[in-house]
């Protein structure tokens, strides 16, 4: 039984690592690559993964619709809470004056925090309003 359910574990996780790597997102999964991503020019939308349900009920698909908006960021990478705790730790530093948060966003520049669509923003939403408000956030960030 046990070995079965980490399988359905690895399942699970491998299959929310695809999703948001098929939308275009790249995942960090180190400290040093989340330093590299996140101290470049430019914007970068940061996608916080996990494995609940707000998260592939929601985020994901919302991710994804972010990925295709006229005014996308220059990066979208994403970090995965609970799987890889060293580079969502990383990335969390950048993140400041907002509380661990799984799933969120955060929308960076030159790397600085510019603002955070945090779980509180995403659970209890519908994937299009998460998708309105990204875009809405990136529009007035990352407009050419």
């Amino acid at each position: 039984m046990n070995m079965d359910f980490n399988l359905f574990i690895n399942d699970v996780v491998n299959a929310a690592r695809r999703e948001i790597v098929e939308a275009g997102y790249k995942e960090l999964r180190t400290p040093e690559e989340v330093d590299e991503a996140l101290s470049k020019k430019g914007t970068t939308l940061v996608m916080v993964n996990s494995t609940c349900g707000c998260a592939g009920g929601v985020a994901r698909p919302a991710a994804a619709y972010a990925a295709n908006v006229y005014n996308k960021p220059d990066q979208l990478v994403t970090v995965f809470a609970g799987q890889d705790k060293e580079a969502t730790a990383r990335a969390r530093e950048y993140f400041t004056g907002y509380p661990p948060s799984s799933p969120s966003f955060a929308l960076l520049k030159d790397g600085k925090l510019v603002t955070m669509l945090e779980r509180h923003d995403i659970e209890g939403h519908e994937p299009h309003e998460v998708a309105a408000r990204l875009e809405q956030l990136l529009d007035e960030h990352c407009a050419k």
